[in-house]
């Protein structure tokens, strides 16, 4: 009888495990085509006490200077890799060994792809969290990458990262921080929105913190340097 019940339970685990699978990977690919109501990111900032300011727009409705500020910054391979940059991990994994007990605000290797995966289908956090998330953080990086094409990552990118307390998005970011639609930021004024994204919170746009300050002309000028290449022309029409 024991052993019965034992199999009725995993037989439910099982049910309720392929039913969260299978409702998931639906809800992934329908995102290829609609953007997602909420996110558990900006569930937590409203139960935190920081509100929701949000205004989803559409590809055309953004800056090139904002895209290009974000490849710059966030993720230089973005139009080349496949959802993971090895090369970047590998890297991050050996400064890892000589910084256990440095703060650094950046210098992560998750690509632009991972964070939509995080940011759109999982959860924030560190600890355990963020070693439960590794499995479900691969397979919604390579269902976007498969299914949504690259443009589409980088416009889900812009409309759901947080971009300060509470503001979530470019076009919320923008008119918070220089009252201007995003589709009208100038070059300096998308790094300084990029800028914050280590650390939102923290890494304020206005007031101008010391690190934005700091951060925004290198990514202007990364934007010089990677604005001429064909592919990142070919992801920006």
């Amino acid at each position: 009888m024991a052993e019965k019940k034992r199999r009725g339970f995993w037989g439910w685990v099982f049910r309720i495990i392929l039913i969260l699978f299978i409702s998931s990977s639906l809800y992934a690919i329908v995102c290829r085509w609609m953007f997602p109501p909420i996110t558990c990111t900006q569930i937590a900032s409203l139960a935190e006490g920081y509100g929701l300011q949000r205004d989803y727009v559409s590809w055309n409705d953004i800056s090139p200077n904002v895209k290009l500020a974000a490849i710059a910054s966030e993720d230089q391979r973005f139009s080349t890799h496949e959802g993971f940059d090895w090369e970047a991990i590998d890297k991050s994994m050996e400064q890892k060994q000589h910084r256990k007990h440095k703060h650094v605000a950046g210098g992560g290797a998750s690509t632009i792809s991972q964070q939509v995966a995080k940011n759109v289908f999982l959860w924030q956090g560190s600890g355990w969290g963020r070693y439960i998330r590794k499995v479900p953080e691969f397979y919604f990086t390579k269902i976007a990458e498969w299914t949504w094409g690259k443009k589409r990552i980088l416009e889900v990118y812009l409309n759901v990262i947080e971009m300060g307390p509470g503001v979530y998005g470019i076009e919320a970011a923008s008119r918070k921080y220089f009252h201007k639609s995003a589709r009208n930021l100038s070059r300096s004024e998308a790094a300084m929105i990029i800028a914050c994204l280590p650390n939102p919170k923290r890494f304020t746009v206005v007031p101008t913190s010391r690190w934005v300050r700091w951060r925004s002309p290198q990514i202007v000028h990364q934007m010089d340097m990677i604005e001429g290449m064909p592919e990142i022309q070919q992801l920006l029409q």
